[in-house]
């Protein structure tokens, strides 16, 4: 393991953030995600036999990026 130097040190708290962060930091404080998966939860798939379903809250992500 490299040990960091005082430079990476003081550059390591002032990272910019991404597009993408910054997408995903709105993206989290304007979706109710509490109420959207109780109101989908009941309909959405088990993964009972077969493939297992992927996990509600990622495909919700998935898909309201996809369609932001």
């Amino acid at each position: 393991m490299k040990q960091m130097t005082f430079a990476d040190a003081e550059y390591a708290g002032k990272r910019k953030q991404t597009r993408k962060e910054l997408f995903l930091i709105e993206m989290d404080r304007v979706v109710p995600w509490k109420g959207l998966i109780a109101l989908i939860e009941p309909h959405y798939p088990k993964g009972e036999g077969g493939r297992p379903a992927y996990p509600l809250m990622a495909m919700l992500r998935v898909h309201l990026m996809q369609n932001w």
